[in-house]
Order: C-alpha cells, then sequence, then structure tokens
C-alpha cells in the first residue's frame, strides 16, 4: 500500500461514535472491499457499522491466518487544538498528520500491503488469509461478536492476527503479549425532587454533590491502592517473571512525570510505576456531573468510573463490587444506583510459548537487525482479541507498527512513514514464518 493509498482512507472520517458519520463508515468500508478485490473482497452488515471481509485460500494444506484490524476512528475533539485539519492529511517530514493515521489506518494497509505485495511478486501467499477489518473498535466493538459467530464458517482460521495496537516507542521494536481488559459503572446519587435554591434549602437537605464526593472518597486509600472489597479478589500477584519481563521495557519515571506533566507520580504502593501502568488493575473517576454555576442544590449528581483490569479479573464481578461498596457507603438523606455500562471486556494474554509469537519476533529482527525485541504489555483494551478468542477459539497475535507516542485519540495524530514499509516487510516475513511454524 501507497502513501497515496493512507491519504485517500484518512480523508475519510470514519467516526463511528457519530451517528452523522454513518454514510462515512460505510464510504470507508468500500473503499476497503474495492482494494481487496483479489481477495473476493466485501462489505458485511452487522447489527451496526459494517465489517469488510475477504479471503485468499489457495495455499492447499498450508495453514490459515486471520487478519484484524479496525477501519474507524475517534472524534477529532476541539478542532482548534490540531495544526492541521484531522481529515485532511498532511504530510510533515517523515509523517502523516491526520485522525487514524496511527489508529488504525496506517498499521491496517502495512498488514494488507504485504498481502498484496506477496500476490504480486509471487502469485500466490504462502499461507491461506482471511481478512477481518472492523468498523466499530473505537466504540467498545459492541456487534462484533455477533457478527464472528454469524459468519463463523467464513473465519474459520488457526490464528488471528492483529493490526492494532502500538510498540512500545519508535525506537524499540516490540510485540505486545497482553492487553488489559476494561468495565465501567455509572454512579447517580439523588436527592430533591428538583433543585432547590441554596439559599432558601442551604443547610436542610443533602447536597448530592457533596454525597457522590463523599462516596468517590472512600473508592482509595491514600497511598492509591484500590479500598472497594472484592475488587481484587480474583487479581494475582505479579510473579517474579512478570516483573521481569516489565522491567526489561525501556522507561524513566521522571521522564514520565514532565511528559504527563504532573508534580509527582503516585499510584498503589509495592509496585513500579510501570507495573501499574501496565500490569496492575485500576479504578479510575472518569467523570463527575451535577448541578451548575449557580446558587442551586442539584436534584442529583452523576459519575462514570473506569476500571482497566487484569487476567482472572470478570467485569461483572467488578461491578457487582463497585455497586456493593457504593451502596453501602451511601450518605443518608440521598439514595444511590449503580449500573453496569454494556461492553466490558476481561483481559487478555497469548500464552508466551505460542508459535505466532516466536515468529513475529524473528520478523521483527528480520526487519530492525541488530536490535533487541522486546515483549511488551498494552495498558489499553484491545477487545476484538478477547472475542475472537471467545467466538471463534482463536489466540490472536498483536502485531501493530504504530508507536505509543503517535498522539491517537488525541489532536495531531500521526504515523511515521517509514512504519508504512517496514511494516509490510515485517508483515510479509511473518507470514511465510507462520507457514513453517503453525
Amino acid at each position: 500500500m501507497t502513501v497515496a493509498a493512507l491519504e485517500e482512507l484518512v480523508a475519510i472520517p470514519s467516526v463511528s461514535g457519530d451517528p452523522a458519520r454513518r454514510g462515512d463508515i460505510e464510504r470507508a468500508a468500500v473503499w476497503l472491499a474495492a482494494r481487496l478485490g483479489a481477495l473476493g473482497g466485501r462489505v458485511v452488515p452487522t447489527g451496526g457499522h459494517p465489517l469488510v471481509l475477504g479471503e485468499w485460500l489457495g495455499a492447499e494444506g498450508a495453514p490459515t491466518v486471520l487478519v484484524y484490524a479496525h477501519y474507524d476512528v475517534q472524534p477529532a475533539g476541539e478542532a482548534g487544538a490540531w495544526q492541521t485539519p484531522p481529515f485532511e492529511p498532511v504530510v510533515r517530514g517523515e509523517r502523516m498528520y491526520g485522525r487514524g493515521t496511527s489508529d488504525d489506518k496506517g498499521p491496517m494497509l502495512a498488514a494488507l500491503g504485504a498481502v498484496e505485495r506477496l500476490l504480486e511478486e509471487r502469485g500466490r501467499l504462502p499461507v491461506n488469509v482471511r481478512i477481518l477489518l472492523e468498523g466499530e473498535e473505537e466504540i467498545g466493538s459492541p456487534n462484533l461478536e455477533a457478527a464472528l459467530a454469524a459468519n463463523r464458517d467464513a473465519l474459520r482460521s488457526d490464528v488471528a492476527v492483529s493490526a492494532d495496537g502500538a510498540m512500545w516507542s519508535a525506537e524499540q521494536p516490540s510485540v505486545n503479549v497482553a492487553a488489559r481488559g476494561m468495565v465501567a459503572v455509572e454512579v447517580v446519587v439523588r436527592g430533591p425532587a428538583a433543585d432547590l435554591h441554596s439559599g432558601r434549602h442551604g443547610g436542610g437537605a443533602q447536597n448530592p454533590l457533596r454525597a457522590l464526593a463523599a462516596i468517590l472518597a472512600t473508592l482509595h486509600g491514600h497511598d492509591g491502592s484500590v479500598a472497594v472489597d472484592g475488587f481484587s479478589d480474583d487479581v494475582l500477584d505479579l510473579a517474579a517473571a512478570d516483573r521481569e519481563e516489565i522491567g526489561q521495557m525501556p522507561f524513566d519515571d521522571g521522564a514520565y512525570r514532565d511528559e504527563i506533566g504532573v508534580p509527582e507520580l503516585h499510584g498503589e504502593p509495592g509496585y513500579t510505576t510501570l507495573e501499574r501502568l501496565t500490569a496492575r488493575p485500576t479504578l479510575e473517576v472518569s467523570q463527575i456531573e451535577g448541578g451548575g454555576r449557580y446558587t442551586v442544590i442539584p436534584a442529583s449528581a452523576r459519575a462514570y468510573l473506569t476500571c482497566r483490569l487484569v487476567p482472572d479479573q470478570d467485569p461483572a464481578r467488578v461491578a457487582a463490587a463497585i455497586a456493593r461498596h457504593v451502596i453501602h457507603h451511601c450518605p443518608p438523606g440521598v439514595t444511590v444506583s449503580v449500573e453496569e455500562v454494556p461492553g466490558g471486556i476481561p483481559a487478555y494474554a497469548i500464552r508466551r510459548d505460542h508459535p505466532a509469537l516466536a515468529a513475529a519476533e524473528e520478523a521483527l529482527h528480520a526487519v530492525y537487525p541488530g536490535r533487541r525485541v522486546l515483549r511488551t504489555r498494552a495498558g489499553g483494551t484491545l477487545p476484538a482479541a478477547v472475542l475472537l478468542r471467545r467466538a471463534l477459539g482463536l489466540d490472536t497475535l498483536l502485531f501493530s507498527f504504530s508507536s505509543s507516542d503517535e498522539c491517537f485519540h488525541g489532536p495531531n495524530e500521526f504515523f511515521r512513514l517509514s512504519r508504512l514499509a517496514e511494516g509490510t516487510d515485517a508483515w510479509a516475513r511473518l507470514l511465510d514464518l507462520l507457514a513453517e511454524r503453525l
């Protein structure tokens, strides 16, 4: 795939979370299906945004590899925060700027480019390949599991390889071996039947915002540890091998503190910052709302809580533990309700002796000779890997060529154009190796 192709695709504002962009989502799907013409590319409806499927099954006796990526993107956010319009991609130096360049259109086109190149050069592929491109990853893949079940025969494979994710840094080739899960809950505190004048009623009624603040203050200890009974019941402590693996990831506490702009770092005691960022569960207050800048006691107050989960934590059990805690700590004079937000996903990990993992490391060594290839962990969540295992029984190798500093989900997202060629080379090498290893 060429830089021009990436420009074309990034210019399509395929924002899955914006109902007004549904036509753009479909336009991106049609564009991709056309690019997959040699693989029978087609747009397949789901309960939401469509999938794009394709396949090449001419390698008799060889394994079948499912290539996953997503073509939807996050909203652009504040237009004024971008140096150039987010859906008018521009190349500055060795980078292309635009929403979706790094997450996930650049890495996706590197994967598809490898398939395209091998077919052009050899007339065949070393393995059978199925293509699965999703249009809802950025909204939590709400329809993916049902779509996988509905298309099970068309997706039957031996292993999945995902172009989504990110390497630890642009200088350090790496393969993600794990990603944290996620669950969110909404807390609603209700007090008076309607907003009250704070002069007329102040001192006579419990303030839902104050009550909510009191509840939220009980979620953590002063040292940053989660204080919710049952939250960590299924969490296994990090083994020595885990800590050694994490410790090999390049990381500097001081540089990280300066990067995020805080006076000091804070979190669960007994763990390094990097361990807390990648391999420990979290509970965060992501939003609080209620009332306004006027003299009022609000009728209600809301909080949105998000948790990153580690292996063995069940999203529903974690949400239930939070609900019990919140209800137990509700002050008098108000009522509280807690609702789990649909779409909770457990953590994902690939077994360390999986042959696809060794093949990925060898492919990266070939493209980046002389550099050590690290096994890293993603602090974020990749729903597709969990859903592919649940619905199709597939392990997923995370093989992305974006880098964690490329501002995905934020303003001025960019993709290093060198990664387009490097990724294509590595994917081509990986497919050759999977033919031998699986």
